[in-house]
Order: structure tokens, then sequence, then C-alpha cells
């Protein structure tokens, strides 16, 4: 339910893709876009897709190579974050150090499913979160 009591049904389930280069200065050019694809979405949700979205780009370019394309496929109940990029070695949990390791637990933390799929050109990190702001969709 909304502030108003009205139950909130989100978008029609479209499918939104982004091609960035390898340049780390394109993180905020993704954050932009993720606030402006989800931007009939409720805040709560917005604000962790543009945590989740940041941390599976920074990600991929830090540790992966070309090309790179982020996708966002809003559902029903459902937002499913995609994060493609062309290196075949799979992505994997560091132990949090003063250089990192935080990125896939704080995706692990937030995101109800996640993982990654190999592909012949690379791999793809996903991460799906519930977008009903209602108890039935907070993550218990």
């Amino acid at each position: 339910m909304t502030a108003s009591g009205t139950r909130w049904t989100g978008p029609s389930a479209v499918r939104h893709e982004l091609g960035i280069t390898a340049e780390l200065t394109e993180l905020a050019k993704v954050r932009h876009w993720v606030r402006a694809v989800l931007s009939t979405f409720p805040a709560n949700v917005v604000s962790t897709a543009v945590m989740v979205v940041d941390e599976l780009t920074s990600n991929a370019l830090r540790h992966g190579h070309a090309p790179f394309h982020v996708r966002l496929l809003p559902g029903a109940a459902r937002l499913r974050i995609e994060v493609d990029d062309g290196a075949r070695e799979p992505a994997r949990r560091r132990a949090p150090s003063d250089q990192g390791g935080r990125g896939l637990l704080l995706v692990e933390r937030c995101a109800a499913a996640w993982g990654q799929l190999r592909r012949p050109g690379g791999k793809t990190l996903w991460a799906e979160l519930p977008t009903d702001p209602g108890p039935a969709g907070a993550r218990g």
C-alpha cells in the first residue's frame, strides 16, 4: 500500500538497457539512468536499485572488461537488474578490507535473490529486488 492507502501496481514489464564504456565516470551516468527509468517506483525501491546497480556495475568495470551493459527488467512483484561484462571469470566475494570486498555482500543483503550466468561472450551478474512496498513485498 502507498501512503495514500492505494495499492501500488508499478509500471508494465519492459526491458531497459544501457551500454557503457569502461570508464569509472560512467557510474554517475548509470545512477542517473536508473533513477529516470524507475521514476514511478516507490522511493525505497529506487534507492535500493541504485545502490545494487552501482555495486554490480562498479564490480564489472573494475574486474571485468568490455562490452558492458546494464539492464532493468521491472515486473509486477520484482525488479531484475542485470549487468553484463566481457570477462568469463566468475565474480566472487572477497573478504572485506580497506581496498574493498563489500560490494557483493551488500548486493546479497539488499536483494531477494542474486547470482551470475556465464555467457559465450562473458558473464551476467543479476539481482532481483521486491517492488511491492507493502509488508508482503518486504524482505524478511
